[in-house]
């Protein structure tokens, strides 16, 4: 198996020894996103909903080095800081994708300054 790793100075740098984006067997992963601006690595808002926006503005931008966009998304992992926020989390996220939606896990967990973070998972269209 061939792995191929993709970065962007559009979203924020990792924080630690891993990568943006990998592609492997016909699929881009990406690392977990949070709402950090990457311009100047902070995070954007204090809303979940405004958090939201971002994280998936980010995790576009990964995409995007190589050629994929949300439409191409199969699987999303959610993380959020509180689960009374999914309401308002949910409005914002459907704002990004369209049907058929990819599927998706939300969890609850204990987030570092943040109220959401989230991964993707595309798989590359043939002929990509």
């Amino acid at each position: 198996m061939s792995k191929k790793a993709f970065h962007t100075t559009s979203a924020p740098q990792p924080a630690g020894p891993y990568s943006q984006a990998v592609e492997a067997n016909g699929f881009v992963y990406t690392a977990g996103f949070g709402p950090q601006d990457a311009a100047n690595g902070n995070a954007v808002a204090e809303s979940v909903g405004d958090q939201t926006r971002q994280v998936l503005r980010n995790v576009q931008s990964a995409l995007a080095e190589r050629g994929l966009t949300l439409d191409d998304c199969v699987k999303t992992t959610v993380h959020l800081a509180d689960l009374a926020d999914f309401t308002e989390f949910n409005e914002a996220y459907k704002e990004f994708f369209s049907e058929p939606y990819p599927v998706r896990t939300t969890v609850g967990s204990q987030l570092a300054n943040i109220l959401v973070e989230i991964d993707a998972v595309a798989a590359i269209p043939e002929g990509k």
